[in-house]
């Protein structure tokens, strides 16, 4: 075969001694052939520099096993964790991932409505942006079969939820720095959302008025950003004195080492002696020396898994899902 030339099937199965059909199914993930077949299939594939037109075989199905992944908020740690864990299940069963990144609210619609243009057999949501009046939008120009929301739970009907049990794991981590004797938390809360939401700032806050009597302090961050954490963590505890309080809990691992940062290296304070702080995630920061960071696992690679049964079920059913994780007790509180 000369260099360049374009190399077809048929000559895969000329190379090979075995038939075109063959070939075609030897690339299948689950088409019936044999060990043999597909050995003999796969080494002529290689001397010759063959590789299959996936996108002329997806033409040929109803489905493309693709999927767009529409990410936001960069700046949080734990996104490029569960982005890793989920494209490295997705591609072991098969499935590509075509990555989008969503930069503002304002660019989330029109990357819902581009991604659905892509021939997509699913869209997947890591991020905060997506709220009511988007996912709205999403459905009413969808092309795409499934639309799911990983990690974070949805109320919208029309989406499917992939998430840590928020409300279970906050009363594991409220409990958690009752019995340890902290009694004036302040809780570090990320960005609202009307839909793709959060219910860690509510749990532990009625958590906290049922067993003390009263509501714990709150300082509110614009996003997931250690730099931003720390600047509204510097700022909530500027001028109070000895009136400070003696934990932060904070909505995920991002917030709490922005926290940490500030409290030891702008206000000259021990962690925990001084002010302990728990997280909410367990990225790999959280278990360096640096920070040591009491914080929540959510269970990434179940969830990844389920995800990808999810994708390759033809079933019409609710497949929302919540996960229990578990608390990872470090130096930090």
């Amino acid at each position: 075969m000369p260099p360049g030339s374009n190399v077809t099937a048929d000559d895969v199965a000329a190379e090979a001694g075995v038939s075109r059909w063959t070939v075609n199914r030897a690339f299948k993930k689950d088409a019936s052939i044999s060990a043999r077949s597909r050995e003999k299939v796969m080494q002529a594939a290689e001397r010759l520099g063959y590789v299959p037109d996936l996108r002329a075989a997806s033409l040929a199905s109803d489905r493309s096993n693709l999927v767009a992944l529409l990410v936001d908020d960069f700046a949080n740690p734990h996104k490029l964790v569960m982005m890793e864990r989920l494209t490295r299940v997705m591609r072991r069963e098969g499935w590509d991932t075509l990555l989008v990144n969503t930069l503002d609210k304002a660019d989330a619609g029109p990357a819902l409505i581009n991604a659905s243009q892509r021939r997509v057999d699913a869209v997947i949501l890591i991020g905060l942006q997506f709220d009511d009046e988007v996912l709205a939008a999403a459905q009413h120009a969808r092309r795409f079969p499934k639309l799911l929301i990983f990690a974070r739970s949805s109320a919208n009907p029309d989406t499917i939820s992939i998430a840590v049990d928020d409300v279970s794991a906050m009363k594991e981590i409220a409990a958690y720095v009752d019995a340890r004797g902290y009694r004036r938390p302040m809780f570090v809360a990320g960005p609202r959302t009307s839909s793709a939401h959060l219910l860690r700032k509510e749990t532990f806050r009625d958590y906290w008025i049922e067993r003390h009597g009263r509501r714990p302090d709150c300082v509110n961050v614009d996003a997931y950003d250690p730099a931003l954490s720390g600047a509204a963590v510097e700022a909530a505890l500027a001028g109070r004195g000895a009136d400070l309080p003696d934990v932060l809990v904070c909505e995920n691992d991002a917030l709490a080492i922005g926290a940490i940062d500030i409290l030891r290296h702008r206000l000259g304070l021990r962690v925990p002696e001084d002010i302990a702080v728990t997280g909410f995630d367990d990225i790999p920061q959280a278990d360096s020396l640096n920070y040591q960071l009491t914080t929540y696992r959510q269970p990434l690679t179940e969830m990844a898994e389920y995800l990808v049964e999810v994708l390759n079920s033809s079933e019409t059913r609710d497949f929302s899902r919540i996960f229990e994780g578990r608390l990872i007790e470090r130096a930090s509180a």
